[in-house]
């Protein structure tokens, strides 16, 4: 059989700028909650337009569009039907990929992912164009979307946390801080992996109302220590291991280096710093932390960076940098320790 042809050049470029389309329809289906009127089984677009609220037709048009993309599909008598795909939208389905959606697809982020021209030009953030404020206090100002920002980062960054626990050898740590560790999703990975090990999760008090759920959920609730805080400001003293985990990527140079100053004055001659990145490649070999550092040039304002950068921030800080450790996942660990 012979091989499919490769789109010619003009066809994939086309196709790239066309995919905001793909995304407009996943985000309409999660907003409409598709996938929760179909969990129950097969219905026909007229059978849901009352509950959704819309005209049969054109609802079903929609659904047969997403039955196109997988999503969905289409029966012999009109009634749609989840595939596995569109299950994963369900409201409870496991990885967040329905918050995930209605974050990253629509509302305050694609508003300000449609500046993305504002921000290459004058190397500011829309956020601040169209907000008047950082992302991190209009979160703190809407809780309900800094609650769905949470699930979104566990949905982007969700297999991450075991990989970073097998990847990288904590067993000589006694006690390890979590800085910014938001709901200890990845401290309660790594100390259900060490089972001696004690943490402290570290974030401000809004930030961390989840967490004790989920640290019992895990079973290590009686091994954290929930500090509140703010890192520009003081970070818990006396760790043997300080976690960084997606916290330097979202701030700008001379933010990290006051993150990185207070991590230093809390740390003890032999303990770790432990930068969890998505560290990129020195060339041109693609991976996924360069499309997210336009979202970080975009929204919070930080960057993404290649273990040269960070070999560079880091010695500015007062830190050497002595290795980076690949994961499974698309995140690495770069350890360093004091100067």
């Amino acid at each position: 059989m012979a091989e499919p042809q490769a789109l010619p050049p003009h066809a994939q470029v086309i196709q790239m700028g066309m995919g905001g389309l793909v995304s407009g329809l996943v985000y309409a289906a999660a907003r409409l909650g598709i996938a929760d009127h179909l969990a129950a089984g097969p219905r026909s677009a007229a059978e849901l337009a009352p509950s959704i609220g819309s005209p049969a037709r054109s609802l079903h048009r929609f659904m047969r569009t997403l039955a196109n993309l997988g999503l969905l599909s289409q029966e012999a008598d009109e009634k749609f039907s989840l595939t596995p795909l569109g299950a994963a939208l369900k409201s409870d389905a496991p990885g967040s990929a329905r918050s995930t959606i209605l974050v990253m697809s629509g509302g305050w982020v694609w508003k300000a992912w449609g500046e993305i021209e504002y921000s290459v030009k004058t190397g500011k953030t829309a956020m601040e164009k169209l907000f008047g404020m950082g992302v991190f206090d209009y979160l703190a100002q809407h809780p309900e979307d800094a609650a769905r920002f949470s699930e979104t980062m566990v949905g982007i960054h969700g297999a991450e946390p075991p990989a970073i626990a097998e990847a990288y050898d904590f067993s000589r740590f006694e006690t390890i801080v979590d800085v910014g560790g938001a709901t200890g999703n990845m401290l309660a990975h790594i100390l259900a992996r060490y089972p001696h090990a004690k943490g402290i999760l570290f974030d401000r008090p809004h930030v961390v109302t989840g967490a004790p759920t989920l640290l019992g959920a895990r079973g290590v609730d009686n091994r954290v220590k929930i500090a509140h805080g703010n890192f520009f400001e003081s970070v818990p003293a006396g760790g043997d291991a300080y976690i960084l985990s997606h916290i330097i990527h979202d701030w700008s140079e001379s933010q990290c280096l006051t993150i990185l100053g207070n991590c230093r004055r809390a740390m003890k001659p032999g303990a770790k710093l432990l930068i969890v990145e998505f560290v990129l490649p020195e060339d041109s070999t693609p991976h996924a932390g360069k499309l997210l550092d336009m979202v970080m040039l975009t929204i919070p304002g930080g960057e993404e960076r290649t273990p040269t950068e960070y070999k560079a921030l880091l010695s500015t800080a007062g830190f050497r940098m002595t290795r980076v450790v690949p994961s499974a996942s698309d995140a690495s660990v770069v350890e360093a320790e004091l100067a």
